[in-house]
């Protein structure tokens, strides 16, 4: 015999809400690394929008909420370095989280990373439960504040 169970309006409502998945925004400019990380974050359920540089960014933003931001270093008319010193500018996405993806990895850029407001730093070639994991962790510590 199943057991009903009371539950407070504000449960319910969270229940009855469909809950959207979280959307990962990435900007990288080689296509083949930028559908390898957008198969990977569709695969684990979160809606993935994708830009090849800076130019296409209003576009894409303009189109959904996005809950993270990947980033890569070298992009063409833009750098990441200044492309996230303009999104960290921007009221709607400054608080959100910004992981750096690059295979510059001298300590130099590392620091100028997250000099522009990178809550990581990922070097290229990645680990992909590296990536997971980084992802995974900064939605949870956005979403807790």
């Amino acid at each position: 015999m199943k057991e009903n169970k009371v539950v407070s309006l504000e449960e319910y409502r969270c229940l009855a809400v469909k809950k959207t998945p979280p959307t990962v925004l990435i900007i990288e400019d080689d296509e083949i690394m930028r559908r390898a990380l957008c198969r990977l974050f569709e695969d684990e359920g979160y809606k993935v929008l994708s830009a090849a540089d800076g130019t296409q960014l209003s576009r894409v933003l303009d189109d959904s909420g996005v809950d993270i931001i990947i980033l890569d270093i070298g992009l063409p008319w833009i750098n990441g370095f200044e492309l996230a010193t303009l999104l960290k500018d921007h009221d709607q996405l400054k608080e959100l989280p910004l992981i750096f993806i690059s295979g510059r990895t001298d300590e130099e850029d590392i620091k100028k990373a997250f000099d522009v407001g990178a809550d990581d730093f990922i070097k290229k070639p990645f680990d992909i439960e590296q990536m997971k994991a980084a992802v995974s962790t900064l939605m949870k510590l956005h979403h807790d504040k």
